[in-house]
C-alpha cells in the first residue's frame, strides 16, 4: 500500500468523522431549538390559562341568565349585557356579508385570474402589509370615510364596514395560502378532460381548499369581535338600554334595514365602560365580560380547526 493511498484514507476518514461531527451538532441544535420553542408555547399558554382563570373567578357570580338579558345600570347588581351581545351579533353580520365574499373573491383572482405582473405583485404585498396594520388606522381611515365622508353616522353599518376592512386582508392572504396548497396535479387532471377555467376554480380549487378558507374567516371573525379602538373611534355608545330594531318583522316585506343606521355598543366597549368605574361591582361585571369575550374566541378557533379537520377528512384526493 502506497503512502498516497494511506494519505486518501486518512482524508477520507477525517472527512467522515466531520461530517458525523457536524451531524450531531445540528441534531443537538434542533434539539435546543425545539425545547426553547416548547417553553416559549408552554409560557404562553400558562399565561393565558392563568389570566382566564382570574377572570373567571373575578367574574364568578355575575354568571347568569340575568347577566345576558338585562340592559346596562348604573346600579351593578342589575347590569347585564343584553345590548352589547345582540349589538356584537349585529356587528358582525355585517362584518361577514362585507369581508368574506370580497375577501373570498379577491383571493381567488389574484392567485387563479390574475396576470403575473409587477401590478399583481404590487397588489399582494399591500394586502400582506395590510394585515399588519394597527386597527386604531381602520378606526380613523373609518372616521373619515364611513362617518363624515359618506354621512353614514355612528352606526350598526359603519362599525361593521370597518371591522370588515379590518377583517378583509386576513381573508384574502388565507384564501390565497389555501389555494397554494392544492396540487397541480387535480388542476391539470380537470383541464385533460375538457373541463374549463371557471369548472376548474369551481368544482375542484374551491371545494379543495374550503377548509383553509373557512379556518381564515373564523380566525379573521374571532379577532374583530374583541377589537375595540376602531370601534371606539367611531363613536360607539358606551352606555345604550334599548335594542336596535329587529332585522326580521312580521309584515311584508319581512326584512327591516333600520337596525343598520341605529346606535350600538359590543362587548369590549361595555368592558372598557365597566372597567372605567371606581365601584368594584363593576368591575366584577367586567371580569365576566372578559371571560366571556375570551371563550367566544377560543370556542370560534376551536370550531375553525375541527372544521377544517373534518373538511379535509372526508375530501377524497
Amino acid at each position: 500500500m502506497t503512502t498516497e493511498t494511506l494519505k486518501t484514507k486518512a482524508s477520507v476518514l477525517e472527512n467522515l468523522v466531520a461530517v458525523r461531527a457536524m451531524i450531531r451538532r445540528h441534531k443537538r441544535n434542533d434539539v435546543i431549538f425545539a425545547a426553547i420553542g416548547l417553553i416559549a408555547l408552554m409560557l404562553g399558554l400558562l399565561t393565558l390559562l392563568t389570566l382566564f382563570i382570574d377572570l373567571v373567578m373575578d367574574g364568578y357570580p355575575r354568571f347568569n341568565l340575568e347577566f345576558f338579558s338585562n340592559f346596562p345600570s348604573r346600579r351593578a347588581a342589575n347590569a347585564g349585557l343584553l345590548s352589547a351581545w345582540v349589538g356584537s351579533l349585529l356587528v358582525m353580520a355585517v362584518t361577514f356579508l362585507t369581508a368574506v365574499p370580497m375577501g373570498v373573491a379577491a383571493g381567488l383572482y389574484l392567485e387563479e385570474y390574475a396576470p403575473k405582473n409587477w401590478f399583481s405583485d404590487l397588489i399582494e404585498i399591500n394586502v400582506s402589509n395590510l394585515a399588519g396594520v394597527p386597527s386604531i388606522i381602520y378606526g380613523l381611515l373609518a372616521l373619515g370615510l364611513f362617518v363624515y365622508g359618506l354621512g353614514l353616522g355612528e352606526s350598526i353599518l359603519t362599525a361593521g364596514l370597518t371591522l370588515g376592512l379590518l377583517t378583509l386582508p386576513v381573508v384574502i392572504v388565507s384564501t390565497r395560502e389555501a389555494i397554494r396548497g392544492i396540487p397541480v396535479a387535480i388542476r391539470e387532471a380537470a383541464y385533460a378532460v375538457g373541463a374549463t377555467k371557471w369548472q376548474v376554480v369551481k368544482d375542484h380549487v374551491v371545494k379543495y381548499s374550503q377548509g383553509g378558507i373557512l379556518t381564515g374567516v373564523i380566525i379573521g371573525m374571532s379577532r374583530a369581535i374583541g377589537e375595540t379602538a376602531p370601534i371606539i373611534t367611531i363613536g360607539a355608545l358606551t352606555f345604550i338600554a334599548f335594542l336596535p330594531p329587529a332585522p326580521i318583522t312580521e309584515v311584508a316585506p319581512f326584512i327591516n334595514f333600520e337596525w343598520l343606521s341605529s346606535g350600538f355598543t359590543v362587548l369590549p366597549i361595555q368592558m372598557f365602560n365597566w372597567l372605567s368605574r371606581p365601584d368594584h361591582a363593576f368591575h366584577t361585571n367586567a371580569a365576566a365580560t372578559g371571560a366571556i369575550i375570551i371563550l367566544l374566541t377560543l370556542l370560534m378557533n376551536g370550531t375553525a380547526i375541527y372544521l377544517r379537520y373534518q373538511i379535509r377528512k372526508n375530501i377524497k384526493w
